[in-house]
């Protein structure tokens, strides 16, 4: 139901190119320039500075303006991708957003709130468990009140506006298109979760931690977009992709990674490059999640929901 009540949109889907490559590239653009300004300038007061600029290197980069501005104003370029998927829903395929969003009649925010609860649990008992028990050398005390509470209300303010980006743009809007377009559900799941983490390959932490780590931005594609199938609607993967990047930023940062925040820990050792076999845990707890979920909703019929034509 989720792709298929957009199906009138199958016989216009010359609108999706035009969503995808010019409306919605044009608005991260302009909601990109206050944060180019703000390096620019930044760069140009010192050679130091500018070498960071010059150096294409993000994590060099994301250290040239404070820590709060920088993720602020980082952020606000995804709003910008936001308001693209909107625009281009609304105008340009005469769709509601509650449509974009859920199949059901409404938007269901419970379901939101779980996610974002249960995954937020997850991750917490994840990272503290690395910080406090496994690995308590590699890390530092970093919290500093008045930062961290700027930091916060950057996080509940401006991360989820982020993940929903995120979502909306990849579970969203080239789920619904593809799937309709098509007339699968394959082909949008695994297009869009491959798409997802390539995306994400530019980012320091795959320099830093090798391959290995891509395939988690991949897995994690797979996830939200099982999830979404499954759930008919992206209120679940909303809120566990909000959860995942709100506790990251707020809980532990490092030098090398693409959020370098004032967050309550450091992380001080050396990255080191990880394996595949390190990233199974990972994928335990989404299983688990997912699981959950399926137990929670009366999820059925996984064969019909993932591989099933439309």
């Amino acid at each position: 139901m989720y792709i298929k009540q957009v199906i009138e949109n199958r016989d216009n889907w010359g609108y999706y190119l035009l969503g995808i490559l010019v409306i919605i590239p044009i608005t991260w653009i302009i909601f990109q320039i206050p944060f180019t300004i703000a390096l620019t300038a930044a760069a140009f007061q010192n050679e130091e500075l500018l070498a960071k600029m010059a150096s294409n290197d993000i994590s060099e980069i994301m250290s040239i303006l404070e820590p709060n501005l920088n993720l602020f104003l980082m952020l606000l370029a995804y709003v910008g991708i936001l308001v693209g998927v909107f625009i281009s829903t609304k105008l340009l395929h005469k769709n509601s957003i509650r449509e974009l969003t859920t199949s059901r009649e409404k938007i269901d925010w419970n379901r939101f709130f779980f996610a974002f609860i249960l995954w937020g649990t997850i991750m917490l008992f994840i990272n503290l468990s690395d910080i406090l028990i496994i690995s308590p050398a590699d890390y530092e005390w970093n919290f500093k009140p008045v930062p961290f509470l700027i930091l916060l209300f950057i996080a509940l303010l401006m991360l989820p506006l982020q993940t929903s980006a995120e979502e909306y743009f990849f579970r969203g809007y080239l789920m619904q298109g593809l799937g309709i377009i098509t007339g699968n559900r394959w082909v949008p799941l695994f297009f869009t979760s491959i798409a997802f983490g390539l995306v994400h390959y530019a980012n320091p932490e795959v320099d830093q931690l090798g391959d290995a780590i891509f395939m988690i931005y991949i897995g994690s594609g797979f996830i939200y977009g099982i999830t979404t199938l499954m759930d008919e609607g992206l209120e679940l993967s909303l809120g566990m992709h909000a959860a995942n990047n709100v506790l990251l930023a707020l809980l532990v940062t490092a030098d090398w990674t693409a959020l370098q925040t004032h967050s309550i820990y450091k992380m001080t050792s050396e990255p080191e490059t990880i394996s595949i076999s390190e990233t199974l845990p990972a994928f335990i707890f989404y299983f688990v999640a997912l699981y959950i979920f399926s137990k929670k909703y009366g999820w059925t019929d996984w064969q019909g929901k993932l591989f099933g034509k439309i």
